[in-house]
């Protein structure tokens, strides 16, 4: 959320935003509704200033014995409390549409941020790691898991529907031991690590912002005013929620949890395999820090560089792009994505991200700080997925693969798969 004064005084940058991001509102339609409230809200006070002391006036006049002129002050109040009413029922409503529209502003963007309709206009910024040759013809994930009998999606389809999945043997210890590589990377970079509500409320969701814009791509539980997270981000951030902070030092959490998403809007993309499903898991870490740009800035350049090591330790290719604005949430002030090659789709496919989202969150979510005047303020909140899986487990098995048709296990993994080097192919037995 963003302050209605600095709207006002940003107009057409927040508009460039909301069409950047093709959020359909009119910031010249809000502004000139919050006019009118302003104005309805400064007539409500004044018929209530003037009521007050015509009931006053009532009270002295009825003491003194003057009834008549009591009574003529009585139709005056009434008529004053009719007229209130209805101005009151005006200002309601029209409170009703400033609200609507102030949750679908979003933040603005960096000025690094880069100009662009969709996720093929994101910058490159870097690459690391060299993509693997294969001499002989490589395998895809689903097929790998099938070989090793790590993954079985029929029968995953078979209990859940489409875009569900098992793991299983080796491929649910590689689903951990990802996790946990992750988990342990960030405890020695001071993260503090939780376990939290996966159902959430939906005012959480509105706070976060993940609500209205994202609405769709939660699953809700009827008649429950619950909803299912699609990530640790939204609980991470509200356990502070109404909360004034002590900010001096960043502070650092992180969360493993199963997430969940609806994928609406995706049919017929990413149907094979693991790349797009509806439940998954995350480690999250998440940051508030001083509302201050050059430190959340360093921040984001940190919580990047935490997933860049784990991708390194898992010796996968990779690459980092800066978001566009049409590929950005209605939150997100600045965002990289980071891409791990994924040989069977022949291109980096996205593992990770990581946000800037500067006070917008925070304001959502009335989370405040002492700045460096001793003022309050609102903080700084920033976000990046460590690890996801089992997306993350497609570049793993697929640029691991031997030609003999076992699967290499990267060092920083082994300790986490009771030592072992590779992953071969079962026996088969003899008819």
């Amino acid at each position: 959320m963003l302050d209605m004064k600095w709207i006002r005084a940003h107009a057409d940058e927040v508009q460039a935003a909301a069409d950047g991001k093709k959020i359909n509102i009119s910031i010249r339609a809000l502004l000139e509704r919050d006019e009118e409230r302003r104005a309805l809200l400064q007539e409500t006070e004044e018929g209530r200033r003037m009521r007050n002391t015509l009931s006053a006036d009532i009270g002295k006049l009825m003491q003194s014995g003057d009834r008549e002129q009591a009574e003529g002050l009585r139709t005056q109040v009434k008529q004053l409390n009719e007229k209130l009413e209805r101005v009151e029922a005006k200002l309601a409503d029209v409170q009703e549409e400033v609200t609507r529209l102030q949750w679908l502003v979003p933040n603005v963007v960096s000025p690094d941020t880069p100009i662009g309709a969709s996720d093929e206009d994101n910058v490159e910024l870097r690459r690391v790691g060299e993509t693997p040759t294969f001499a002989y013809t490589a395998k895809d994930h689903v097929e790998l898991g099938e070989l090793h009998d790590l993954i079985d999606i029929p029968r995953g389809v078979k209990i859940g529907g489409t875009r569900s999945y098992v793991l299983k043997g080796a491929g649910l210890l590689l689903h951990r031991a990802v996790q946990q590589l992750a988990l342990d990377l960030l405890l020695r970079q001071g993260f503090t690590p939780m376990e939290v509500p996966l159902m959430v409320r939906e005012d959480a969701l509105v706070n976060t912002g993940f609500f209205p814009t994202g609405r769709d791509q939660v699953y809700e539980l009827e008649g429950e005013d619950k909803w299912l997270v699609g990530t640790s981000e939204v609980p991470l951030v509200s356990y502070y929620a109404d909360e004034i902070v002590d900010v001096q030092k960043p502070i650092k959490l992180a969360a493993v949890s199963t997430c969940f998403r609806s994928e609406v809007g995706s049919g017929g993309r990413d149907v094979r395999g693991l790349y797009r499903v509806h439940q998954f898991a995350k480690v999250e870490q998440v940051i508030l820090c001083a509302p201050d740009a050059e430190e959340s800035e360093r921040m984001l350049q940190e919580i990047t560089g935490h997933a860049e090591e784990l991708l390194q330790l898992l010796e996968l290719p990779y690459r980092v792009v800066a978001v566009c604005t049409g590929d950005m949430s209605q939150k997100t002030y600045k965002q990289y994505d980071i891409e791990t090659w994924m040989p069977s789709r022949g291109a980096y496919g996205e593992t990770h991200s990581s946000s800037n989202l500067h006070d917008f969150q925070a304001r959502r979510s009335n989370i405040r700080c002492r700045n460096a005047e001793g003022q309050l303020a609102y903080c700084h909140t920033l976000n990046n997925t460590a690890v996801a899986s089992p997306r993350i487990l497609i570049p793993l098995l697929e640029n691991h693969q031997q030609e003999d048709g076992s699967i290499r296990i990267p060092a920083a993994l082994q300790p986490y798969m009771g030592g072992a080097e590779y992953l071969t192919l079962p026996l088969q037995s003899e008819e």
